[in-house]
């Protein structure tokens, strides 16, 4: 069984008196430990794919199913334990609390989940030890440089060990060389089985997937896997 299985996903927003189809129709398997980037040209649906996938919202038709239960028939709470618990996010914003230091920003998810301090502490060193940033810790986001807020943002994003981990545009604010070091990190923890979805411009980023969807009014137009985009690539 797939961990990640679409059925039909329409989503539709009105505007006024008129209706926009921002996914038309979408079906999709992805395996536990993929890698797959989403690239399309804006308002292709990618982003609208991504909140989907991490719960952020709800589908106007089809299932969702995420390791085999149907998550579009649950409730708001029980969708956002399934996402505290289940699904990461890296945000291109980073999306850090500027009052909390670097680590209280790590600790943010354990601490919604309830977990005790005692625990707690343990983990977010290892997590600061892990992302390079153990003399960081104590550090708020505007000390911090972009990469360092990034690696933050990533180290808070699988605190909880997901097993989805969602990034959209996670390299957009930085450098070329400071982009390079997130994605090297976001590829480590896909390697060490962490299905990873990346929403990206940057066709140097989308490439690098071993899965490439790309997206056009809705609907997914392409579904290559790296050695059939190669070829696509090489072919006259």
């Amino acid at each position: 069984m797939a961990q990640i299985e679409l059925d039909g996903i329409e989503r539709v927003f009105r505007l006024g008196d008129s209706e926009v189809h921002a996914l038309r129709d979408v079906s999709l398997r992805i395996e536990a430990g993929e890698y797959l980037s989403v690239m399309g040209p804006s308002g292709s649906g990618k982003s609208t794919l991504l909140n989907l996938l991490g719960l952020l919202d709800r589908p106007n038709g089809g299932h969702y199913r995420l390791e085999g239960r149907d998550v579009t028939t649950l409730s708001a709470d029980e969708q956002a334990a399934v996402r505290r618990a289940r699904i990461g996010f890296v945000f291109q914003s980073f999306h850090l609390v500027p009052r909390l230091s670097a680590a209280e920003n790590i600790a943010l998810p354990l601490m919604l989940a309830g977990v005790p301090a005692h625990e707690r502490k343990p983990r977010v060193a290892r997590a600061l030890q892990d992302f390079g940033l153990a003399d960081r810790a104590d550090h708020r986001p505007e000390e911090l440089s972009g990469g360092q807020r990034q690696r933050v943002a990533i180290a808070r994003a699988t605190i909880m060990r997901p097993a989805v981990l969602l990034a959209d545009e996670p390299t957009g604010n930085l450098d070329r060389a400071t982009g390079q070091e997130v994605t090297a990190l976001l590829e480590a923890l896909n390697a060490a089985g962490t299905t990873l979805i990346v929403v990206t411009h940057d066709p140097v980023m989308g490439e690098r997937a071993r899965r490439r969807l790309l997206m056009e009014d809705g609907a997914i137009r392409q579904d290559l896997h790296a050695a059939a985009a190669r070829a696509e690539r090489a072919a006259p």
